[in-house]
């Protein structure tokens, strides 16, 4: 038997294999007459591009004003308003310059100059240095304003409220005000000091110049009177002991001779040597004469009792005259008094000797402190300024510009990158 073919669903006509491939699409798509091939699809019309946006129809974002308007807050407006001030409101400055350095004279040894190493000046940069920090300091300040009265000075011609200064200010505003108008520049390798003195009149620049080079002059000049008198100070005080033991010494000589009322011990001891010596000369004389007369004549002969009553005398005085070597007067030993004069001729010598060294390291040092002077000098005397070159207006407001534009565009930045990782 061979199996019987499905019959077809009610309501819809007989589908051959052709139109499985319908059925299988779904129950919409199949057709309700006999199966047919099918045309073809038409290509879909190809779609157009979307007209472009018309000129001038874009919007600024919220971020885009934001932007400008920051722009015209931190830049624009502080920028005008710099400008206003400097070409409407600052003051005309005038400039004095003056240019000076330290130096040091050295006159070289009489050996040094045959040696070739004799210079004539050297700079102190040490010297330079005290000199700078004395020219920015409080002292410089005081010193200046009682001369030239500062206050009076930079007081307010006009309505400019940054150059100028009030009258109320204090020591401290002048100083800072101070360091603002008067600008210095150092060169530590030639130790030169190039000084800038500003003021609203060019006359008063000059002498603000010329004041602070006279108050540097007069305050290296004390520190060379302070070096001088340090470097002679310790051979004065040398000097003086040594003067002071020289006039004890004296003196304790001149006592002992007028106590001994002895003016030299040592001629003294000449002097009765020297009578010694003569009583002995008369004793061998005398001794001799009476040697020949007892030759001649008896002991009883009355010239040899006066023989022997003059050499008797004789060596009588020269026992008086050897005593006196033991006992001087006051009853003090001769020999004693002898030695207490050696000892103080002595100390005398010594203390003469000591002043001499000491008056000659004096002179050495006097000699040497003078060679060692310092001195002031101004390679550029205060000019006088025929042109107000300060404030320079447009460096400054391009400078100003520039700064103002980086931090603006900092800022922008910034913002947008917070707001981007929102």
């Amino acid at each position: 038997m061979q199996p019987q073919r499905p019959n077809p669903p009610r309501g819809g006509p007989a589908v051959g294999h052709r139109g499985k491939a319908l059925v299988a699409q779904g129950p919409h798509k199949l057709p309700q007459t006999a199966p047919q091939m099918l045309p073809a699809p038409r290509p879909a019309a190809p779609s157009l591009p979307p007209a472009a946006a018309a000129p001038g129809s874009a919007r600024l974002q919220p971020r885009h004003r934001g932007a400008l308007a920051a722009f015209a807050l931190l830049v624009l407006l502080p920028f005008a308003a710099l400008v206003w001030y400097l070409w409407a409101v600052a003051e005309d400055q005038y400039a004095s310059v003056t240019s000076f350095s330290v130096r040091r004279e050295d006159q070289a040894s009489p050996m040094e100059m045959l040696g070739g190493f004799a210079g004539l000046s050297t700079g102190s940069s040490s010297d330079t240095d005290i000199l700078y920090e004395f020219i920015r300091s409080q002292d410089m300040v005081a010193r200046i304003d009682a001369r030239l009265d500062l206050r009076a000075m930079y007081g307010r011609p006009g309505m400019d409220p940054i150059f100028t200064l009030p009258a109320e200010a204090t020591v401290e505003d002048l100083r800072d005000h101070w360091q603002r108008m008067v600008r210095i520049s150092y060169d530590q390798g030639d130790g030169i000091i190039e000084l800038t003195a500003l003021a609203f009149t060019p006359q008063g620049a000059q002498q603000l110049a010329s004041a602070i080079l006279e108050e540097s002059t007069a305050m290296i000049n004390d520190l060379s009177a302070t070096a001088r008198a340090d470097a002679t100070r310790h051979a004065q005080d040398e000097l003086d002991r040594a003067m002071a033991r020289l006039q004890a010494a004296r003196g304790a000589l001149t006592g002992f001779r007028s106590l001994h009322q002895i003016v030299d011990p040592e001629a003294d001891l000449q002097s009765q040597m020297g009578v010694i010596n003569t009583l002995n000369t008369q004793l061998a004389e005398a001794l001799i004469e009476l040697d020949m007369l007892l030759q001649a004549t008896s002991a009883a002969d009355p010239r040899v009792r006066l023989r022997r009553d003059k050499i008797a005398v004789i060596e009588a005085r020269i026992a008086a005259e050897r005593g006196k070597f033991g006992a001087g007067s006051g009853g003090e030993a001769y020999a004693t008094v002898v030695g207490e004069f050696e000892r103080l001729t002595v100390e005398r010598e010594f203390a003469e000797q000591s002043y001499l060294s000491a008056l000659a390291a004096h002179d050495m040092a006097r000699a040497e402190a003078q060679r060692q002077n310092r001195y002031l000098a101004a390679h550029v005397r205060p000019t006088l300024a025929q042109t107000a070159e300060y404030p320079q207006r447009l460096r400054i407001a391009a400078l100003a510009g520039l700064f103002l534009l980086l931090g603006w565009s900092v800022l922008t930045l910034i913002a947008w990158s917070i707001r981007d990782r929102r």
